[in-house]
């Protein structure tokens, strides 16, 4: 049975903690279930737990009360950089948590903190004692939906209802001089390369697409990841088109998003940018293969999506098909959406 959310307790307002331990793109998508969280509560406190890397994803947000940035190195702990974080989040007495990763870092982790009751999924897997570190867990609906949907059912446990599902981040305005350095003149960003290379758009198209575009005078350029196998992509790309301008690999995240913010559009396949994108109100045309869009395209009226052909390729990082699924959506297309996305209003 739910047990609902109830925003104050005898002396002081209900303090919440959020947890996500996850990929970039994923975390964006948890801001719709925030937002709800601090709706259907506006005079609680409300905290987030992530890992240190993706802090500033979420540090100027207007309706967070605290950001936790959690060291840490995927597939290891340390115990040396962790407890610190733990003692000082314990001594917060936090009354609600809710892990909306629930895998086994999570669940250790909002164990230690000691919320009063603390919330996650009730998922297989992991550890034998996972399933002990909540005291609520909610069953995963088994049908397809967005990613932020999903997290938002997970708050059903606390009888909040769901609200919009657009993402939201916000930039540090003392970044914005840097920014513009970075970025002078407002273009549209081609982002290249992906976390895995099935995601990815043929260079061949890419190439094609800004033939395309510098002819009907469209102001593209053309980044990538801070990798050695991304910045590479860009590489191979300058050498197929050596006059398409690239942008330069940006390593600080804060920073990159205050660039990202003065694009006049952004054009990617699933990857965490594009998420960034749309949670900064950039307009997007986002290219899918590999994972279907119904759960992880953005959502909102100035976004485009184009579908590519049927992908069998499951759960490996490499197109497993004779014909890359991408590779079904035409520079042509996509140079549609962008004169689309450039219409005025």
């Amino acid at each position: 049975m739910p047990v609902s959310l109830v925003c104050t307790m005898r002396s002081r307002p209900e303090k919440i903690l959020a947890l996500q331990f996850k990929y970039f793109g994923d975390a964006v998508l948890m801001t719709p279930a925030l937002r709800a969280i601090r709706g259907h509560c506006p005079n609680g406190e409300l905290h987030l737990l992530v890992p240190e890397e993706i802090a500033p994803l979420f540090q100027h947000l207007p309706w967070l009360d605290r950001v936790w940035p959690m060291p840490r190195r995927r597939g290891s702990a340390s115990l040396g950089q962790t407890w610190p974080v733990v003692r000082a989040l314990r001594r917060e007495r936090f009354d609600r948590s809710v892990d909306f990763a629930s895998n086994d870092r999570g669940a250790i982790l909002s164990f230690l903190i000691g919320a009063r009751r603390r919330l996650g999924w009730a998922q297989r897997g992991g550890f034998f004692g996972r399933r002990f570190c909540y005291h609520q867990r909610v069953v995963r609906e088994n049908k397809l939906e967005h990613e932020s949907s999903r997290m938002m059912h997970l708050l059903s446990a606390w009888d909040i209802a769901p609200g919009s599902l657009e993402p939201e981040i916000h930039t540090d305005p003392a970044l914005a001089a840097a920014a513009q350095k970075f970025l002078p003149e407002r273009k549209i960003i081609c982002h290249l390369a992906s976390s895995q290379p099935k995601k990815e758009w043929p260079l061949t198209h890419w190439v094609a697409l800004y033939q395309l575009a510098a002819a009907a005078g469209l102001k593209l350029i053309f980044a990538t990841g801070t990798g050695a196998r991304e910045e590479s992509l860009l590489g191979n790309f300058k050498r197929l088109a050596p006059d398409a301008p690239g942008l330069q690999p940006i390593p600080d995240l804060a920073l990159y998003l205050a660039v990202l913010k003065r694009a006049a559009g952004f054009v990617s396949g699933d990857t965490g940018p594009l998420h960034f994108a749309a949670g900064l109100g950039v307009p997007t045309i986002s290219l899918f293969g590999p994972s279907p869009p119904v759960r992880w395209a953005p959502i909102g009226e100035q976004h485009q999506v184009l579908t590519g052909s049927l992908c069998s390729c499951g759960n490996v990082s490499i197109c497993q098909s004779a014909n890359h699924c991408l590779a079904a959506i035409t520079p042509e297309q996509v140079f549609t959406c962008l004169q689309n996305l450039l219409k005025p209003g």
